[in-house]
């Protein structure tokens, strides 16, 4: 079954503080692995007025019964108001890599 391992998206102020959080959900196990892509130009609604800012994409993998920790972990950590946590279920993949992140996620031992 594969519709248990989710993509996390969400976006930081810059690559220090991407780099600070994705070893932080690494090391806590709520995330198996964490992509930090190239910078973007995020434009967006904000308070009634339109905002941009340069943000720092992050794609996390992980499972729907760790997702509560990382998004917990994730409010905690990240320095905006509201966050972007937007999760998505994979539905397909390649067995051996899905099994990988389901491990990489699951309690120590």
């Amino acid at each position: 079954m594969t519709d248990d391992v989710l993509m996390v998206f969400t976006t930081m102020p810059d690559a220090a503080r991407a780099e600070n959080l994705a070893r932080t959900l690494i090391e806590s196990r709520t995330a198996a692995c964490v992509n930090i892509l190239a910078g973007c130009r995020s434009v967006y609604r904000w308070q009634g007025a339109v905002e941009s800012a340069d943000e720092t994409p992050l794609v996390i993998k992980t499972t729907r019964s760790r997702y509560p920790d990382l998004e917990r972990e994730l409010r905690a950590l990240h320095p905006y108001e509201v966050p972007e946590i937007v999760a998505i279920p994979v539905m397909a993949g390649l067995a051996g890599y899905l099994d990988w992140v389901r491990d990489s996620v699951a309690p120590a031992r």
